[in-house]
């Protein structure tokens, strides 16, 4: 993680973008002015792998009115097969088109759902409802939270089988352009259709190592920006696929070059003004900024278990076959601070650089190091 500190006078809480707000009937007429004939119905497991449920038009205000109906006992993580019946409410304003399925009479369009009991009670499992009471928990403390992911990824080719590999032409470096960057046109298919799905676009770039890619889109609220992760996540294997590719956001398919990662900026307020901001302070970091990082580092072990959607992530060293590229990893990275500072910029808000992929590391040493009082991780009971 990574702590950015600037200036903080008069900085205040950004004004939301406006926000597509939908109706039924706005959908409904939508759907047949656009002639959409199917729409995904999608949802989040527990391992934070995105699903759907795919209807026709023909289903689309039955859906709408919360009545479709799916096997909860079949999704890795849900409920037992006494439990199984589960419903899908899809969120009216997260109905979009997607782009590259634009055949004239068969449209595609999706609608990200929360997923909920027999008994009309949100699903305690649904990833969604989890972040919804973390956001309810802290707005009843006054705060509201801004996200601004930076996905990063790996476009590698496919065999003869279609079946992805780990090859690629691509000999690209940091912010290289083609020739060497062979996956720009990719890249910038893949900017254009998430621009027609309403993300705004900051940057795209080639990575570090070869066939690395990062799309930077603009923040949001956490839900949103949440929600904006798991589109782009999608929009980035179908573009690739499009184009004879495999995207993957392995954090380290390939051993001994660089692996991708999800930085994470995030910014807080309380009465729309910069919680993390005390101009007296030495850092400029007020009481509300040490308790958050104090929290972030007292829970680090537990989020570096359990945010990783496979096991594959505590094999990124290259599919470890000795234990001594183990060792060597290992002491790498807890030689590594989970918490720094940038240069100061113009943002006065914290910038969390971390990599969720990494096994857990010691953050005893990197706290003590940074911060050299004591930090108090501040009270969400």
């Amino acid at each position: 993680m990574k702590i950015s500190r600037g200036t903080c006078r008069n900085i205040k809480m950004p004004e939301r973008r406006s926000l597509m707000k939908y109706t039924k009937e706005d959908i409904l007429r939508i759907a047949d002015e656009e002639n959409v004939s199917f729409i995904r119905l999608q949802f989040t497991d527990i391992l934070g792998s995105l699903k759907n449920v795919a209807i026709t038009r023909s289903q689309l205000e039955k859906a709408l009115n919360n009545k479709c109906m799916f096997d909860g006992s079949s999704i890795e993580g849900f409920v037992r097969i006494e439990e199984s019946d589960m419903y899908l409410h899809p969120d009216l304003d997260t109905f979009v088109i997607f782009p590259w399925r634009t055949s004239e009479d068969h449209k595609v369009a999706r609608l990200i759902c929360d997923v909920y009991c027999s008994d009309g009670t949100p699903f305690e499992g649904d990833p969604r409802y989890v972040l919804r009471r973390a956001i309810k928990k802290a707005a009843d403390m006054g705060y509201s939270c801004n996200v601004g992911p930076e996905c990063e990824f790996f476009l590698f080719h496919i065999d003869e089988n279609g079946k992805p590999t780990t090859q690629t032409h691509d000999q690209g470096g940091y912010f290289d352009l083609g020739p060497v960057d062979r996956g720009e046109n990719c890249r910038r298919d893949i900017c254009l259709a998430l621009e027609e799905m309403g993300f705004e676009i900051e940057a795209s770039h080639h990575e570090v190592a070869e066939a690395q890619h990062e799309i930077d889109f603009k923040y949001d609220e956490v839900l949103t920006a949440a929600d904006n992760v798991m589109t782009f996540k999608y929009v980035v294997k179908s573009i690739a696929q499009s184009h004879g590719l495999h995207a993957t956001f392995m954090p380290k398919p390939i051993y001994g070059i660089s692996g991708s990662g999800m930085h994470t900026n995030i910014s807080l307020f309380k009465a729309g003004e910069n919680a993390f901001c005390d101009e007296n302070d030495s850092l400029n970091l007020s009481k509300t900024a040490y308790s958050f990082i104090a929290g972030v580092l007292e829970h680090i072990r537990p989020m570096n278990a359990s945010c990783p959607a496979m096991r594959l992530p505590y094999m990124s060293p290259g599919r470890l076959r000795t234990a001594a590229r183990l060792s060597e990893f290992l002491r790498h990275a807890a030689s590594a601070p989970v918490l720094r500072y940038a240069a100061p910029t113009r943002r006065a808000t914290p910038i969390l650089r971390w990599l969720p992929a990494s096994p857990p590391v010691s953050t005893a040493s990197s706290a003590t190091c940074l911060f050299p009082r004591r930090l108090t991780p501040m009270s969400m009971t």
